[in-house]
């Protein structure tokens, strides 16, 4: 009776740690990163994060097969080359953007930000985070 017990147990931890494992990895493979991503939380400013983006979100639009990024700061229009290794990622390359007036500090914010994190996580396919070193600095929603 204690081994049929213990069988069944057992059976249960290894269903349960491979689940575990499996959700582990999906959190961290690259392909959840493609689609487009709105921004609804920056770490660092003092200013309100509806302060920073009154009119308009800033985007992302990720494409991990061709290493590409595009998307809009809130005013102005960016694309670019983005690396990514596992759970590493780096927006250091050169971006394209459109130069128009932007008032207030949002865009600013934005791109010193990007370039700042270094590892990414997706919890639930809808949630990018974008991290630097333990600290979440970006958050984005998927579109």
């Amino acid at each position: 009776m204690n081994k049929i017990i213990f069988a069944i147990i057992s059976g249960f931890l290894l269903i349960a740690c491979s689940g575990t494992k499996k959700s582990a990895k999906s959190m961290t493979d690259i392909s959840n990163l493609t689609g487009t991503w709105e921004l609804n939380y920056i770490s660092g400013p003092r200013i309100a994060f509806d302060g920073l983006y009154p009119g308009k979100k800033p985007t992302m639009i990720i494409d991990v097969t061709n290493s590409r990024v595009s998307g809009n700061t809130s005013c102005n229009n960016f694309n670019g080359s983005f690396k990514a290794d596992g759970n590493k990622i780096s927006f250091n390359e050169p971006m394209a953007m459109t130069r128009m007036m932007c008032e207030g500090d949002g865009e600013r914010v934005f791109t010193e930000t990007l370039k700042k994190v270094n590892t990414w996580s997706v919890s639930d396919a809808t949630t990018l985070n974008l991290i630097m070193g333990d600290i979440a600095m970006m958050r984005f929603v998927k579109k």
